[in-house]
């Protein structure tokens, strides 16, 4: 099995402490965005993660 370049990157994690939630900022379509699992707020974060870019044309955030 291939191993996949890794770098530190910005999340969203869930602040509500019995939710694991968390996206990718490059990601998020809200400024401040809302957990999709239980609907708390999130707060910035970083994780090592393997690398992963968002090509998509709508990636504007509002």
């Amino acid at each position: 099995m291939e191993l996949l370049p890794e770098e530190m990157t910005t999340i969203w994690s869930c602040t509500n402490e019995k939710c694991n939630g968390w996206m990718r900022d490059n990601f998020v379509f809200l400024i401040q965005p809302i957990c999709v699992q239980c609907h708390s707020f999130m707060e910035k974060s970083e994780k090592m993660l393997p690398v992963l870019e968002n090509t998509s044309p709508n990636q504007t955030k509002h």
